[in-house]
C-alpha cells in the first residue's frame, strides 16, 4: 500500500475516495524513564527511551491506518498527517490520519 503525506501520487490517478482512515497508538511511560528523561533534558541530549517508544507507537498507528484503508478496498492513503500528544501525566498518543483512495 502506498502511504504519502501529499494529496496525490505522481503519475497515478485517484479513481475513488473511500474516506478518512485513522490509526492510534497509546504508550505509557514509567517513573524511572520520566526521571532519566528529566535529567537528560536538564543536561541536554535526547531521551533515547522515549524516542524508541514514540517510533514504535508511530509504526503501530500507521499500520492500523493502512489496515483500515485495506478493509475499505483502498490501495493507497494520501494526505497522511501524524500527531503526537500527551494524555494525562504518563501516556502519549500517536495518531495517523489520511484519506483512503483507489488508484487507477
Amino acid at each position: 500500500m502506498i502511504v504519502t503525506t501529499t494529496p496525490f501520487i505522481e503519475g497515478r490517478t485517484i479513481s475513488a475516495y473511500k474516506g478518512i482512515v485513522v490509526g492510534e497508538a497509546i504508550i505509557g511511560t514509567n517513573v524511572i524513564a520520566d526521571m532519566v528523561s528529566s535529567v537528560t533534558d536538564f543536561f541536554g541530549g535526547g531521551a533515547g527511551g522515549y524516542e524508541g517508544e514514540v517510533q514504535e507507537a508511530r509504526a503501530t498507528a500507521l499500520r492500523e491506518m493502512q489496515q483500515r484503508a485495506a478493509r475499505l478496498g483502498a490501495d493507497a492513503v494520501v494526505g497522511v498527517d501524524l500527531d503526537c500528544e500527551g494524555v494525562g501525566h504518563s501516556m502519549v498518543m500517536v495518531t495517523a490520519t489520511g484519506t483512503a483512495v483507489v488508484l487507477s
